[in-house]
C-alpha cells in the first residue's frame, strides 16, 4: 500500500492542496506490509509442493477512510473510474475456488494440471473453499478503521513511497 505510486504517497502529495481526487466512494482495497508478505513467501518455501499459489488473508480498507485519516482537513472530490481501474481487488475469483483451500493465515490455490489439486501432500490440513468463492477486497471479512489506518501509516511510514 505505501510503495512508489500508490494511493498513500499520492495522497500526500497531494493533501497541500486541501482536496484529494478519489476515484469512486465505493473503492476499497487490501492491505498489506512489506513483512506480512515476505512471511508468506518463507511460509510457501516451508510448505509448497511446487505449483501451488499463495493468498495471504490481509485486511480490507475503504479509499475513503484511508483519505479521511491521512487529511482529514481535505475535501474529498469524486473524479469517476479510468481506463483499467478497478473498483475493488480480487486476489481469488470464482473460477479458482474449484482449487482454493483455506488455512488460519492464507488461501493457497492447487494447480489443476496432474490432479495435483486433489493431492494430500499439497492439501494438508487444508480446508475446501465453497464453491463460488471470490476473495475480494469488498467482501472480506476483515476491515481497518480509520484508526488503524492511521496506526499503519504512521507505523510505516520510514517504508511509504520506497518500496
Amino acid at each position: 500500500m505505501g510503495s512508489r505510486g500508490s494511493v498513500i504517497p499520492f495522497f500526500e502529495s497531494m493533501k497541500h492542496k486541501g482536496v484529494l481526487p478519489i476515484t469512486d466512494e465505493r473503492m476499497t482495497r487490501f492491505m498489506i506490509t512489506l513483512d506480512q508478505g515476505v512471511e508468506l513467501v518463507w511460509h510457501a518455501f516451508d510448505d509448497m509442493v511446487g505449483g501451488e499459489i499463495y493468498v495471504k488473508k490481509i485486511p480490507s480498507m475503504s479509499v475513503v477512510d484511508l483519505a479521511r485519516a491521512l487529511a482529514p482537513e481535505c475535501k474529498l472530490e469524486f473524479v469517476g473510474i479510468r481506463p483499467g481501474e478497478k473498483l475493488h481487488e480480487q486476489m481469488i475469483g470464482e473460477e479458482d475456488s474449484h482449487y482454493t483451500f483455506e488455512y488460519p493465515k492464507h488461501y493457497k490455490i492447487l494447480p489443476v494440471i496432474n490432479e495435483w489439486s486433489t493431492s494430500p501432500e499439497r492439501i494438508k490440513d487444508g480446508v475446501k473453499v465453497a464453491e463460488g468463492f471470490v476473495y475480494r477486497s469488498d467482501n472480506n471479512t476483515e476491515w481497518m478503521s480509520a484508526g488503524e489506518l492511521m496506526e499503519w501509516v504512521n507505523s510505516n511510514r520510514d517504508y511509504i513511497g520506497k518500496i
